[in-house]
């Protein structure tokens, strides 16, 4: 009988060879698109900036190409640059209920190996589908519905940079030809690669932007090293001292990583990012527009009540006075209180929220502040009871005036219930900086052109913009 890690490995073997249909690399190149147009908004940012300068320290033989710059870079290194910049701004899409951010982590891994082999564009989308249907499948196998939560997010730890690890190596795996026992042994390396902890999210600092980059470098390093004939044990994902045991403990569910392997795809019910900010926030600034759409503005309010899933409160409502004070841009994107306020007085850029308001100099405005002061984060049980396979909120604003107006979301913007359409999809890369014929070239990668092709076409518009 074969283990769980063998049969995604002979998943993954005959995608390699058969390919995928046109619905799955249509949506692997939607995602492309998006985690690019991520990737060029955060060129600026610090955490890009840093591993940039570290990999150029590194050196190497220039094999695929930084987004940061358009220098080449040896894969690995590339994969590293690529997925920091693609989380950094916390943009990125998110897979639900498992609560993870899987293009991040694997599609950077997957151009950056497609690159460097000079692979077609349908083999880099048909290997990245594979890589993000397993991160998705290992964040749902960690996922306790009597909990209501990842056990992976219980224990304080980065589900996305641990099991996107494992899916980025096998996606660079495809990529560089492995046969199904070489894959297995992929996915046995990179299971002792994958790490990350989320205590940035409630008191700050900026590690955790580096997450997704660490683990599509571990995912190309692994597939390097399985080529190269290192073994891992094809009971990896399941054994006494396995892949899941160690990270989750006995709350796991294996079955969730073959279930339905191959014929049903997670991948396809992954949620993108309408704000520039962590998504337990998202609902609470689409609650925070509604309000401003009947005509609220910030100094009609006396005081705010955002009522949230209890899961979520330790992450965007607690320390309360850390999430009413935020220390940083990056860390107002993690607050409850300061993205209701942004919502009500930002100027509505981009889809409503956008970059802007998560400056550091904009995050320290004395009226935001003031305004996220005057909001309380409460749990609420409607809203706890449809999380994770949705994030719900409910926005309660009382009035100077004494009137009290609520909005309630049930699904925020950008999943299947209310998806984004294509033309807020071409506002999000706009807002990001990429213009339309560079997404378009992405989207050739459904035929004849390749990740090397986009390449070129990305460091020519870098270059004249």
């Amino acid at each position: 009988m074969r283990t769980p890690a063998q049969q995604v490995a002979d998943l993954a073997a005959k995608v390699a060879h058969e390919g995928l249909p046109d619905e799955l690399r249509d949506d692997l190149a939607a995602r492309t698109v998006d985690l690019l147009g991520n990737c060029l908004g955060a060129r600026s940012e610090e955490p890009g900036r840093i591993v940039s300068a570290v990999v150029e320290e590194w050196g190497g033989t220039g094999a695929a190409t930084s987004f940061a710059d358009g220098s080449q870079l040896p894969a690995p290194s590339a994969a590293l640059v690529n997925g920091t910049l693609a989380h950094s701004l916390d943009f990125d899409d998110t897979h639900l209920p498992s609560v993870l951010h899987p293009s991040a982590a694997v599609l950077p891994a997957a151009f950056a190996v497609a690159e460097a082999v000079g692979a077609s564009g349908p083999a880099f989308l048909d290997a990245a589908a594979v890589g993000v249907e397993l991160t998705c499948r290992l964040g749902m196998a960690g996922y306790d519905a009597e909990l209501g939560n990842s056990v992976f997010f219980e224990y304080g730890q980065h589900a996305t940079a641990i099991c996107g690890a494992v899916g980025a190596a096998v996606a660079a795996g495809m990529l560089r030809g492995l046969d199904a026992e070489q894959l297995t042994s992929t996915i046995g390396i990179a299971a002792s690669m994958g790490a990350g902890v989320i205590e940035a999210n409630r008191t700050g600092g900026t590690v955790k932007r580096v997450h997704c980059g660490w683990a599509a470098h571990a995912g190309v390093a692994a597939a390097d090293l399985a080529r190269h004939g290192l073994t891992g044990p094809p009971t990896v994902l399941e054994g006494r001292f396995g892949f899941l045991q160690a990270f989750c403990g006995d709350r796991v569910r294996i079955d969730e990583v073959t279930e339905g392997l191959g014929e049903r795809w997670e991948t396809l019910r992954v949620f993108y990012k309408p704000y520039p900010c962590n998504h337990f926030t998202h609902a609470g600034i689409d609650a925070a527009l509604a309000l401003r759409d009947r005509g609220v503005s910030p100094d009609d309010v006396e005081r705010l009540v955002l009522g949230i899933p209890a899961p979520v409160m330790r992450t965007i409502a607690e320390p309360p006075a850390e999430k009413a004070h935020p220390r940083s841009g990056y860390h107002a994107a993690f607050s409850g209180p300061y993205t209701v306020a942004a919502a009500l007085t930002g100027d509505r850029g981009g889809l409503g929220v956008s970059h802007a308001d998560f400056t550091d100099t904009v995050a320290a405005d004395p009226a935001r502040l003031a305004l996220a002061g005057r909001v309380e984060c409460v749990p609420d049980d409607e809203a706890t009871a449809g999380f994770p396979r949705a994030f719900p909120a409910v926005l309660t604003a009382h009035l100077r005036s004494g009137e009290v107006l609520t909005e309630r979301v049930r699904d925020n913007r950008g999943g299947p219930a209310r998806p984004l359409s294509a033309d807020e999809h071409r506002t999000k890369f706009a807002m990001n900086g990429g213009a339309p014929e560079l997404a378009d070239r992405v989207w050739e990668l459904r035929g004849d052109s390749s990740p090397r092709d986009l390449s070129n076409a990305l460091r020519s518009y870098q270059r004249n913009n």
